[in-house]
């Protein structure tokens, strides 16, 4: 029946049901049981960040078509950082549908950042399954209006990396740290993944056709992320 009622929010019905519950299946629970690596969201997350990518990608190349590559990559991070996500499976209520294995339930894990975001991905890539790109970019572009009209507002930092450092040094004398976690392609045509870390914490998400993109994407995703308001509460607390 909760799965009904998340349908019905979402506006998009399943025609096969257990890719809608795997997308909502914490690595916790699969571990709980003992079961293995098909039976988690993981899976569907990976594929779901490669659509929602092209759909933004296609959305923005076509919203802004005097804009440089470097530009329309800062302009996706803005779209696709972790606090975006976050919102976006707030508003659908995705974390109340959450299946975790009992210490996560224990520890918060419906309202954790990681886990929302993880699970909005893999609930796109389960709609990709089960309707095609179609299904998936129309659901897509109606979840991302109000972030699509924001964005038309926006310009694009010059330096992402230099603004990011400058930020943090402001708080505390430690520099961001930048790691590739995903090189993917062929010498010639390589795609990365770039995350950013602070105090051991990840703090942004980037990709690119180079590492020096990838982490400009990545800082731009930073940036977004630490003037969300709850960002600022958390730095002001922390003070």
């Amino acid at each position: 029946m909760h799965l009904l009622r998340l349908q019905k929010t979402i506006g998009y019905e399943f025609k096969r049901h257990e890719l809608l519950t795997e997308s909502l299946t914490h690595p916790s629970l699969a571990h709980e049981k003992g079961e293995g690596a098909n039976h988690h969201n993981q899976r569907l997350e990976f594929l779901g960040d490669a659509v929602l990518q092209l759909v933004l990608t296609a959305h923005i190349f076509r919203l802004h078509p005097d804009q440089p590559e470097g530009k329309l990559t800062q302009l996706r991070a803005h779209l696709a950082n972790r606090h975006t996500l976050f919102r976006r499976a707030q508003a659908v209520d995705l974390g109340k549908h959450l299946l975790l294995g009992k210490g996560e339930e224990a520890s918060g894990g419906r309202d954790r950042l990681s886990n929302l975001a993880d699970a909005y991905e893999a609930l796109l890539g389960a709609i990709y399954l089960d309707g095609g790109m179609r299904a998936a970019r129309k659901f897509i572009l109606q979840q991302f209006k109000t972030e699509f009209s924001q964005i038309r507002q926006t310009t694009p930092r010059q330096n992402p990396k230099g603004h990011l450092q400058e930020l943090l040094q402001s708080k505390a004398p430690a520099n961001p740290q930048y790691h590739v976690i995903r090189e993917s392609g062929p010498d010639h045509n390589k795609y990365f993944e770039v995350v950013v870390e602070w105090d051991g914490q990840e703090i942004g998400r980037g990709h690119g056709t180079s590492k020096k993109q990838a982490e400009a994407a990545a800082a731009e995703s930073a940036l977004v992320s630490l003037q969300t308001p709850q960002a600022r509460q958390s730095s002001a607390t922390s003070a």
